[in-house]
Order: structure tokens, then sequence, then C-alpha cells
């Protein structure tokens, strides 16, 4: 039976940032087999975005477009939403998905580290999504950011980083109700998704799949799918952040 509710997104438009790779090229295709045309964010992986936007444009032309900006450059933010909604003529979703990540040690944080983690996780996030208020009120559209579990249960090694984290969780309830009854603004916390590169060893990554609930990472596709409901399908969802950690954060 089909959901009447359900909203058809054939010709509308979404903002990925940091969608070059990984989690956020995986959600830029999730959402380009359901209809939308992508706007393709990227800073430095410009032979993978150019790679997935050329890979997109195969499968329905002149379908996505790649835009390369520095998310640390703040008066630039608006310049990179307008470019987007000039070429599409709308603007219907932005997922906030750039993140920096790493571990920021006590006695060793400097002021960079702070720069780079608050600016990449939540600063550019708030003013990308303010830039997008006029765009995505037009067409009653959403903002999806990508928080992590972390947000609520600190990780070891990793202060700044959940701090940043932990403040994008509470920036999407805020704009929730700012932003709303124009603008729904959700989050995705992803769990054992994607492991870090070089980062965790393999009993490392054991230990951590062993306390979840269903004993099993999940797959970037698991984040996508929550991308494309939220944007689909919730159209009474707002100012919510749904983990998907195969049940890690229930702490089984």
């Amino acid at each position: 039976m089909s959901n009447s509710n359900a909203c058809d997104l054939q010709n509308k438009t979404a903002l990925i940032t940091g969608a070059s790779r990984r989690i956020g090229a995986v959600i830029a295709r999730t959402l380009h087999a359901a209809g939308m045309n992508i706007t393709l964010h990227y800073r430095g992986s410009q032979a993978e975005a150019d790679a997935l936007r050329d890979e997109l444009n195969a499968q329905r032309e002149n379908s996505c477009i790649a835009l390369r900006l520095d998310l640390h450059k703040t008066a630039e933010l608006p310049d990179l939403i307008e470019q987007s909604h000039q070429h599409w003529g709308r603007l219907d979703l932005l997922v906030n998905n750039a993140s920096s990540f790493y571990p920021t040690h006590i006695g060793k944080m400097t002021e960079q580290h702070w720069d780079d983690l608050m600016g990449s996780n939540l600063k550019a996030p708030l003013f990308l999504s303010q830039a997008a208020i006029p765009a995505l009120t037009s067409t009653q559209g959403s903002i999806i950011n990508i928080v992590d579990i972390h947000a609520e249960k600190p990780m070891k090694n990793h202060t700044m980083y959940c701090a940043a984290k932990a403040g994008l969780a509470m920036m999407t309830k805020s704009l929730a109700k700012e932003l709303g009854p124009d603008i729904r603004v959700n989050g995705v916390a992803p769990g054992a998704i994607m492991w870090p590169e070089n980062e965790l060893d393999a009993e490392t990554q054991d230990e951590i799949v062993n306390r979840t609930a269903l004993k099993r990472s999940g797959m970037p596709e698991d984040i996508a799918a929550a991308v494309l409901f939220l944007t689909r399908d919730a159209h009474y969802i707002t100012g919510q952040i749904i983990p998907v950690d195969g049940g890690r954060s229930i702490n089984i």
C-alpha cells in the first residue's frame, strides 16, 4: 500500500556538503535515484566529485553539478547556496554532511583544532542553513544535519569533536523551532557505519560492533535511507534526531 503522504521528489533539488566520498556520496546517489537533482559540494576531493557528477549525469542528463568551497570561509557560504539555487532555480533540501573527525587529546588540544572541528561540524552548518532560509522557505523544504551518537555520549580522546556534534544536535532542535512551519529541520546520528580512515584497529572495531544490539556494523546506505525517509516521507517530523546505530545508543 503506497503512502499517500509521501512526496514526489522528481526535479526537486538537494545540496549535500562533503558529498564526493563516503557517506555523503551514498546520500547523493540515494536521493538522485529517488528523482532529485543534486548539488555536490566538495573541498579537496575534486576527482571524486567530478567522477560522481559524471556518474549521476550519465544516469539522468543534467541532474548533477559539483561546487567547490572551503566551508571555513564563512563569508562565502551564501555563495554556495546562491550558485546551487541559480543553477536549478530552487532548493528543496540542505544536507549538512561535511565533517572533520580526529582525536584531540587533553593537554595537546590547540586553537586550530577548535577552529577546524567547530567550524566544519557546527559553524558551517549554522551559517549555511541561515543562507538557505529564503530558498527553502519558498519550497517548504527541509534541512538534515548529520550528527553522531557521540553528541550524547562522549567518545574518549574526542572532546572537541563530541562537543561540536552536541552543538549541532541542539542547533537542529533550535532551528526546527525557529524555522517552522515553513522549513523542517532534522538530524541523523550514525553509529558504527563507516570506520574512520586509519583510526581504528580490527580489535577496536569488533568491540564497538559487540556493543550494538544487532551485533553488526551498519552501511552508508542505512544513513542514506534515513535521509531519504526524512526528506520524502516524514512531513510531520521536525526537530528530531534519528540514531542509526544498530541499537548501540541503548547500551545493550
